[in-house]
């Protein structure tokens, strides 16, 4: 166990700040553990064991010093299909080959590529998922059973509000209501006691009181003679091969963002992104053999690490070991919990991945659509499309950004203005070529570059009509396009100087694309 914070004092001061923060991330660990595997549609103890291989493997291996690992709501949908196609076994078996391809993308150091997808796109898959998660669990909170989609769900939710029923309902509905309360109610030291804990434990608590009829949570009296070995398909390898594909991607990009998110809520060591990947790699192909659910790095959980004033990788590490004891030795106390109580859960951490700050700035910044497109194709369609035509969307929105190019051409006194701004790619300079064929031949003209990219089409377009309107007797004032290629942020072309006049404007750039 390493210190993580420089100069922060011997190993054991750290570990008295990591002990309690294990204990504060168990806490908010443990119920979500159980209830993702709702989610999902494994049992509880699937949840539980992905908990314990998350903190053990990943605290010991892992390159992000502060996140915690374990199951994720992230997943929740994609593997709730998966098990409705495949069934438990072929699913853990994916989850373990997932794994294996983990660690080979560690192992090629190509952690930072998954960085490259746009975080509309992850924002928008989250909220899809936690849309979906709200519309299945709050049939459960009702004391109802989920439907098969997300439109079959909305259909029969007034039915459901019709006839709620009784206990299952009251104790769902209990458990949001502490959940979204807590954290007003909590003052000074009850603040670290975490709103997921006092919902279950107060929901259950009633529940027993009352001595409501509902159902509860069932683990095996032997965890380990109960663990679900992995299967390989006999037939319909395309269904594997896709869930095996989709679990890497998805939880590769989900582990990374949130590692990268986790660093900035510490000042000590950075996270190793490649060593971080590999290790999530390492904790999914053992959660898979053991029957867990797929793992990512968690930012909630991690948030929480480090609200606690953890220091170091120990406390991930020993939250798992709390939750191996748990599991093994205390299990017979999660038999008290009602599923409603889990669903209820369930419901609130669904609606906190529908994140208003994140859309607030995705419109900003002019990507709300590619987010809503997302989103809607997640809880219409499927995963894997919503996230392919999210994509979609956003390269197409940066194709269009890029040849977002607008040349205005007028005549001033006799001579020739030329205002070209936005983006000079490859994609505007058919535009551009248009516009300055208005120009007549023998003129006097001057051109305005404020552009904020620059590529070499545009370079080769301009230089090259510049040169030939010359030599047919008009005069061409411009800015140096040497100037304005490196103004764009880009490397020049060539060593070749263009030998035009250089006018009094300057570029306003705001940074190349």
């Amino acid at each position: 166990m390493s210190t993580s914070h420089g100069g922060a004092g011997p190993a054991w001061k750290s570990l008295a700040a990591d002990l309690p923060a294990s204990l504060v991330v168990f806490l908010v660990a443990l119920p979500l553990c159980m209830g993702i595997a709702l989610a999902s549609g494994a049992p509880i103890v699937s949840g539980l064991i992905a908990g314990v291989v998350g903190g053990l493997v990943v605290g010991m291996l892992g390159g992000a010093p502060l996140q915690v690992s374990g199951p994720a709501a992230g997943l929740a949908v994609m593997v709730f299909g998966f098990i409705q196609q495949m069934g438990l076994a072929m699913t853990c078996a994916a989850v373990a080959a997932a794994g294996l391809l983990q660690m080979l993308f560690g192992g090629l150091k190509v952690a930072r590529a998954a960085l490259a997808i746009s975080p509309a796109v992850i924002h928008g898959m989250l909220a899809g998922i936690g849309i979906l998660i709200v519309l299945g669990q709050v049939h459960i909170v009702l004391g109802g059973s989920p439907q098969s989609s997300a439109f079959q769900n909305v259909k029969e939710l007034p039915e459901q509000i019709l006839s709620l029923h009784g206990p299952a309902a009251a104790l769902g509905l209990l458990t949001i209501a502490l959940m979204v309360v807590w954290p007003f109610l909590a003052k000074g030291k009850l603040k670290l006691v975490p709103a997921p804990l006092v919902a279950v434990v107060g929901a259950s608590a009633v529940s027993v009181f009352w001595g409501a009829d509902v159902a509860r949570v069932e683990l095996p009296a032997n965890v380990f003679s109960s663990i679900q070995l992995p299967a390989l398909p006999t037939g319909n390898w395309g269904v594997f091969v896709t869930a095996v594909l989709s679990l890497a991607l998805v939880a590769s990009a989900e582990s990374l963002l949130s590692a990268v998110a986790t660093d900035k809520m510490h000042t000590g060591p950075r996270a190793n992104l490649d060593k971080e990947l590999f290790a999530q790699g390492v904790a999914n192909t053992v959660s898979g053999l053991v029957g867990g659910l797929p793992i990512t790095g968690v930012i909630v959980r991690s948030a929480a690490n480090i609200a606690a004033g953890a220091k170091s990788r120990a406390s991930a590490l020993l939250h798992g070991v709390w939750l191996l004891l748990f599991v093994t030795m205390l299990g017979h106390v999660a038999g008290l919990v009602p599923l409603t109580v889990l669903a209820g859960l369930l419901v609130v951490v669904g609606a906190k991945l529908v994140n208003m700050h994140h859309i607030r700035e995705l419109s900003r910044r002019g990507e709300v659509l590619v987010y809503a497109v997302t989103v809607a194709g997640v809880v219409g369609i499927n995963l894997l499309a919503g996230i392919g035509l999210g994509l979609l969307v956003a390269v197409l929105r940066l194709l269009w950004r890029l040849g977002s190019v607008q040349v205005d051409v007028a005549q001033v006194q006799g001579a020739y203005e030329v205002r070209v701004t936005g983006s000079l790619t490859f994609v505007g300079v058919p535009r551009l070529s248009m516009a300055l064929a208005q120009v007549p031949p023998g003129a006097s003209v001057r051109i305005d570059l404020a552009v904020d990219t620059l590529d070499h089409s545009g370079f080769e377009a301009l230089e090259s009509w510049s040169d030939t309107y010359r030599k047919t007797g008009g005069s061409v004032a411009m800015e140096s396009l040497e100037e304005v290629w490196v103004r764009s942020g880009t490397t020049r072309p060539s060593q070749q100087v263009i030998g035009s006049q250089v006018s009094s404007n300057t570029l306003a750039s705001e940074g190349a694309q």
